[in-house]
Parts: C-alpha cells; structure tokens; sequence
C-alpha cells in the first residue's frame, strides 16, 4: 500500500469515528440532569454554579467532596458553568462537552495505538469498540462521570508522550509523560495504575523488554519509579478522603469473603457484558445474602487463571495476548471492590479504560485465528472487514438506545428497575423525580419500596419525608426524618428537612435547632442557612435573620430569594438603604422577580423616594398585575 493511500485510509477512519460517535451520542444534547449525583457535582454544588472564581479554585484543590480529590474534574465543570452564566448550568451543554472529551479520546486512541504499533486496522477496530460500546454509555451520558472521560484524556495524552519519549528520549519528553500523568490523576484517582500499563507497553508493542533481560527489565522499573510515587500519592490522599468521608463501607458490612467472590463475579460480568451487553442499568446492588453461589464464585476464578494461564503461555510469540489480559485485571484492581467504596456490586462506567485491553486481544488475535481457517490473504480481508462492519454497526445500534436511557431520570431509574433485581436505589431516585412532579401518590410507593428493599437506607426515609412534607403530613414527615438521621447521624440534609417539617407545624424554635445540626454538620448548604434566616424572621429575631442571609448568599452569591429576605429584616431593622441596595442585587440576578420589585417599591415609598416607587410600579404592571394595583394603593394613600 503505497503511502498516499495509507494516507487515505488514516483520514477516512478519522471520519468515520467521527461520524460514528456523534451518531450514537448526538442526542445527549437534548437530556436533563439526573439525581444521581449530578447535584453534588453541577445543580446543587454552589462552587461550580458560580463558575471559575479564585474561591472556587482553591476550594476544588482542598475539597474531598463528592468522596474524592479531583481538582481538575471541579475545574472543568465550574468553566462549563461559566460559560453558561448568567443562565446558569445547562445540561445540554455539559453534556456536550462530555461528548467532545470521549470523541477526543476516541481519535487519541486510534493515534496512539496506530503509532506505536504500525497496524491501521486493528488500531481503528480498538478505537470504534471504544467509541460505540454500550458499556461506556455511562462515562459519556452521565454528568457526573466527567472525571471519567477527562482522566482518560489525560491518559493517553500520557501514552503519547511516554511513546515520544521511548522513540526519541529527552528529559522534556519524560517530564512531559510525568506531569501529564499527574494532571490525569487529578481529574479520577483510578489511573493509579498507569505505571504498570507502561511497563505492559514496554513489553509490546514498544518491544523494549527482550526475552526477560534482568537488567533490562530493572532499568525498566526504575525509570517508572516517579509514576509509582505519584500513584502512592493520589491513592493515599483517595483512601483517607473516602474514609473520613464514610464512602468506604465496613468491613462489617460487606465482609471481606464477600467482597473477593463478587471481584472474580464482577471480572467475569465485565467480559460477558463485552460480548452480549444487555441489561445495562446505571446502579447494580450489591446484594450479598443469598446472591452469591458458591460455585459460580469458583467457576469464574478457574476462568480467570485459565485464560492468565493461556496468555502467558502464547505470550512470548503473540505478546498483545498479555498486554491485553493484564491491561484489563490491572486496570479493573482500584474499582473493583476489595476497598469497597459505595453500594454498587459494579458498574458500566468502571469499563471504560480496562476494556482496550480486551479490545487489544480481539483486534489482533482474530486476524490470527482467521488466518488458520482462511489461507487466501483477501478473502481474509474481506471476511474480517465485514464481520468488523457488522460487530461494530451492531455495538452502535445498542448504544443509541442504552444513551436514549439517560435522558432524564424516570426514562434512567425505570430501566434500572425493569433490568436488576431489588434496585433500591433506582426506586428511591423515581420517586425522587414523582415527587418533584407532583406526582406523590407515585413517589411513596417507589420510596416505600426502597424501604423496603433496604431498611437501613437513610436517603429513602428523608425523602419519604419531603413528600410528607408537601403533602401536609408534618408529624408523619417528623418521624421519617428522625429515622434517616437515626441510621445516619450527620446527615445534614435530614436535619434541614426536620427542620422544614417542624417549620411546617409552627415549631419554629425546634426548627432553627435542626437547622442549626445541620450547619454544623455541613456549613456549606446555602440553603439551609436561607432556612434559618426565615425561621429567625418569624420570631422577630431581625439581626439573626440578617446574618443568616448573608451566609448564604456568601456560599451561593446568585441567591435572589436571599437576597430578597435579607431587604425584608433590612427593612424591619429601618436601614432601608441596606434594603435598597440588596433588592436591586436580586433583581440584577432575577430581573423578573415580581416580589423584588414590589418590596423595592414599598422602601422607596418608606423613604420618601415616590418617583421611583413609581417607576416599580411601571415595571410590576407587566411581572404581575396584583402586585402592581396593590403598589398603586400605597403609592395613593
């Protein structure tokens, strides 16, 4: 094949990745935020809705929120949020974004394997698997797994590195590799084991190990000394910030015993997930009593030391065979359960590195395999090119309809339900959602169930009790609420919802009391300090109520209802100016806010300012008519 025509192929396989990724995925510009961690990380996070500020810089280099260390992942979505502003987070584009990251990471892919290996073709299999495979639906669809398709981004910007290095040595390219590498453990600790993907590289296809050279292989090592460190580093600074935060869970819990039969369930889940992807689910509970065979436990062990066994046997001839194996238990090691972190038993999204590894075996094994059954070279070709165009075509068709799933979240945590067993949390976060409709009869059967399901599952009781919230029921509210946070203690979320059900009651005493458990527990909810200030201003506390508001707005500076109840204990305290000057910030944020318009004109009035009440007026004529005649009235007496 003549270069010019190599050429040819290298662009036109760009093209269709392309094309084939955003064929698949095009349509996550139209979905919704889900519940399922999207808050914490976008919707309900106040330091990534302001966007990129100092604070919010240095918060994301100091914060183990969200149970993790990864600065880079918060940075990323406090720009998408500025670019946003003023409107705000928009999920359509975060989406995008996710969408442009795993294209990137597609064609980077392609580049780095075609590079280091000189084979087109298998290159450009390897990078459409990845693209298009419904078990990475999850790291591209789901706004909260940024860290997924960030972090990779930054590993195989290392592996192009590392391959320039090798090619032509300098301490900038090494450098380079290095500091590359630390940029991608800040967007998700999991690339821990970087270091042992490159000495797998070293082996094949960089050929850099001979036939098991000691000394080489010490050179070797020693050069990937600092990538190891960096690696005991970040897991380090992941285990204490997991562990302080309560997201490893006890080994009294789920035992150890527990814990290593559903890793080798788990490996084997992963490779029949690759071949036949059905029943993807955004949540898989990990239910120990009586889930857990025995003898399925050891048939997948067998399976996993056979096929290591086979590998490294055919290894010295056919070394993608172990590159491929090894990349895929490797990799899989930090995610997969011994050091259990969350409820999940595993997850899609937990794939989407370790599988180039399998995708490594197939791409270069079949050619192998097919060249014993079929001597003629073209036939070959034409055997292998249509069962890759099928294959492939087959894989996209899937993931369409996997990414349809997360559109919002009934479409989500309806399929989750419908697919796994015993889905606590899927029933949970549907009624999450019934509930934000208006939809409560819905929400407490899906809630109920989630209780039942899993009794010890503190969310589903305070959640339980919003809906008793709003549906009037105080006491029957008090009481779920008083149970999640006996299961959790510091929950601070269900010490803010005790207090709104006893606000509910009157019990406005009881009421700042649970708010003020809450702050203590976390004093970054803005809006449970809003919470305090209107349960201050009902008591008259006036100054209370100010400092209250204040903090809010501090943590959450775009807080107009704060800012609006602030103007009103301004107004009680008579420092209308102070009034003034906050109802204006409301309006510049919510410049449709009837309410501020309105209270805005009643301190011109109290100042004696009528020219300007009036001019509220005018405005308030078009916001809400009411509002505006009962404005009228005072501006006339």
């Amino acid at each position: 094949m003549s270069e010019s025509v190599k050429k040819s192929f290298v662009i036109f396989t760009y093209f269709v990745l392309i094309l084939s990724t955003f064929l698949v995925f095009r349509q996550v510009r139209n979905f919704e935020f889900v519940s399922y961690d999207d808050s914490d990380y976008v919707y309900e996070n106040p330091h990534v809705l302001n966007g990129l500020t100092a604070g919010g810089a240095i918060w994301a280099f100091t914060t183990g929120h969200a149970a993790n260390w990864h600065p880079l992942t918060w940075l990323s979505l406090m720009l998408d949020c500025q670019l946003s502003l003023p409107g705000g987070a928009n999920p359509g584009w975060i989406h995008l974004v996710n969408l442009f990251l795993h294209l990137v990471n597609t064609l980077l892919l392609f580049a780095v394997l075609k590079k280091m290996t000189g084979s087109l073709w298998p290159s450009a299999f390897v990078a459409a698997a990845f693209a298009i495979h419904p078990m990475h639906v999850e790291s591209v669809a789901w706004i909260a797994e940024r860290k997924d398709v960030l972090s990779t981004f930054f590993l195989l910007l290392t592996l192009a590195s590392y391959v320039g290095y090798v090619k032509r040595p300098s301490v900038y390219r090494y450098i380079l590799s290095l500091v590359l590498f630390a940029l991608g453990l800040m967007a998700k600790p999991m690339l821990v084991t970087l270091p042992f993907l490159l000495l797998l590289l070293d082996y094949w296809p960089l050929n850099r190990i001979g036939r098991f050279n000691r000394k080489n292989i010490y050179n070797l090592v020693w050069e990937k000394i600092p990538f190891f460190v960096l690696s005991v580093i970040s897991s380090v600074i992941t285990f204490l910030i997991q562990r302080s935060s309560g997201a490893v869970i006890s080994i009294d819990i789920i035992s150890l015993n527990n814990r290593i039969a559903n890793a080798f369930l788990s490996y084997a889940e992963y490779m029949a997930k690759m071949f036949w992807p059905r029943n993807l689910a955004a949540f898989y509970p990990f239910n120990v009593a009586g889930s857990i065979s025995f003898w399925q436990v050891v048939m997948c062990a067998l399976l996993l030391i056979g096929i290591s066994v086979f590998v490294v046997r055919l290894g010295r001839n056919q070394r993608y065979l172990p590159v491929g194996w090894f990349w895929y238990l490797g990799t899989l090691i930090p995610v997969i359960g011994i050091v259990q972190v969350g409820s999940q038993a595993y997850a899609d999204r937990y794939t989407y590195i370790p599988y180039i590894g399998l995708f490594l075996m197939l791409a270069w094994g079949l050619p192998q395999l097919l060249s014993k059954w079929i001597s003629v070279s073209p036939q070959r070709k034409i055997a292998l090119g249509l069962s890759m165009v099928i294959v492939l075509t087959t894989l996209g068709i899937c993931a369409h309809r996997q990414a349809s799933y997360w559109k919002n979240n009934f479409t989500l945590f309806s399929h989750a339900i419908e697919v796994t067993p015993n889905n606590w949390l899927a029933h949970n976060s549907r009624g999450v959602a019934y509930n934000s409709l208006g939809r409560y009869k819905e929400a407490i059967e899906d809630l109920s169930q989630a209780i039942r399901i899993k009794p010890d599952y503190a969310e589903a009781y305070t959640d339980l009790g919003i809906v008793y919230s709003n549906l009037g029921r105080y006491n029957d509210a008090i009481d779920a609420h008083k149970q999640a946070i006996r299961i959790r203690p510091y929950y601070a979320e269900a010490h803010n919802n005790l207090g709104n059900a006893y606000d509910g009651l009157g019990r406005d005493t009881d009421a700042i009391e649970a708010y003020k458990q809450a702050i203590r527990i976390n004093p970054d909810l803005a809006t449970v300090h809003y919470n305090l200030g209107v349960a201050y201003r009902k008591l008259g506390r006036y100054p209370d109520a100010v400092e209250a508001y204040k903090q809010a707005i501090r943590i959450k500076p775009d807080y107009a209802d704060a800012y609006i109840n602030l103007g009103v204990a301004y107004g009680k305290l008579g420092r209308y100016p102070d009034a003034v000057e906050v109802y204006k910030q409301a309006i510049r944020i919510k410049p449709d806010v009837a309410m501020a318009h309105y209270n805005l004109g009643v301190v011109y009035l109290e100042t004696g300012d009528k020219s300007s009440a009036i001019e509220e007026y005018k405005i308030l004529k078009t916001l809400d008519p009411e509002l505006a005649n009962k404005l009228f009235n005072l501006i006339n007496k």
